[in-house]
């Protein structure tokens, strides 16, 4: 029987002030989008790609309803703030995967031991760069190893897509056309490759190759020498770096240096150590 997969949908990267993170975003040559407010607490500013994906910076825009949220069953920013306790407000907390039935994610995710709580469904405004509002509504399954703070994975049902043109909030500066791969390191990586299997439906692996993008697992040395930058503390996983596609790695490392944001070459990859609002470890690839 040939196995559901699931595409690369977004990441979710927390941060203190979406000021900061749209400040820092921009200098690294992207465009950010208008802030969008959820209605459980948190709001975010995304990078949208052309290949589909995002970046979803997030951050507490009214703490009392996200605690009331969190008191309520909120997994989403339940998870939330269990990351930032455990790793500070700035970082890289989950991988989001498309689906086309999150209520099914949830049972399968039940049944494999792996849920990280109940299903959420909301909707909330979206703006685009010209001002064009719509409503769009998803709803989530969530999945985690148990006990594990650091990393979570997510589906997303899209109930109600906007017919929002983003073509010029992908036109970045930078020119990043996507997201073909996320770097994770983890102290024990053939223990957190269960969760990500029953996540992605693929087979366990060191490398898990969604239909849009690749999905690695790094213990801390194998991570340290392909990027040259440290782990920081042990995780049973953490998502650690996003790799971006883009037309010229030449076009990129000078944009880079007319901002003046430090950044390092190790292979064919420019490496951009992570910084407040930026919290994972940039990488920008050409590929052509």
């Amino acid at each position: 029987m040939t196995r559901t997969t699931y595409p690369l949908d977004h990441l979710v990267l927390p941060t203190a002030s979406l000021a900061v993170a749209r400040v820092r975003l921009t200098s690294l040559g992207f465009i950010v989008a208008p802030t969008g407010i959820h209605p459980f607490g948190t709001e975010n500013c995304c990078v949208f790609f052309a290949d589909g994906t995002y970046l979803e910076p997030l951050a507490i825009g009214d703490e009392q309803t996200a605690a009331r949220a969190i008191a309520d069953g909120n997994v989403f920013v339940s998870r939330d703030r269990l990351y930032r306790a455990s790793l500070g407000d700035e970082g890289f907390s989950a991988v989001a995967l498309g689906t086309g039935n999150a209520d099914a994610d949830h049972a399968r995710f039940v049944k494999a031991g792996l849920s990280a709580g109940d299903v959420l469904s909301f909707s909330r405004a979206f703006t685009d760069a010209a001002g064009k509002s719509d409503m769009a509504s998803f709803k989530l399954a969530f999945a985690s190893s148990v006990g594990s703070t650091d990393a979570f994975l997510f589906a997303v049902e899209r109930i109600n897509a906007p017919d929002i043109d983003r073509r010029a909030l992908q036109a970045h500066g930078n020119g990043v056309t996507g997201i073909p791969e996320i770097v994770a390191v983890s102290d024990a990586p053939s223990e957190q490759r269960n969760l990500i299997s029953a996540a992605t439906g693929l087979e366990q692996s060191a490398t898990f190759d969604l239909p849009n993008a690749t999905l690695t697992v790094l213990d801390p040395r194998a991570f340290t020498l392909r990027f040259r930058l440290a782990v920081g503390e042990p995780s049973d996983l953490r998502f650690a770096a996003i790799v971006f596609s883009v037309r010229s790695a030449d076009a990129t490392a000078s944009l880079l240096a007319h901002n003046s944001i430090e950044h390092d070459i190790a292979g064919n990859e420019i490496v951009v150590q992570p910084a407040s609002g930026q919290g994972a470890a940039f990488i920008f690839r050409e590929i052509t």
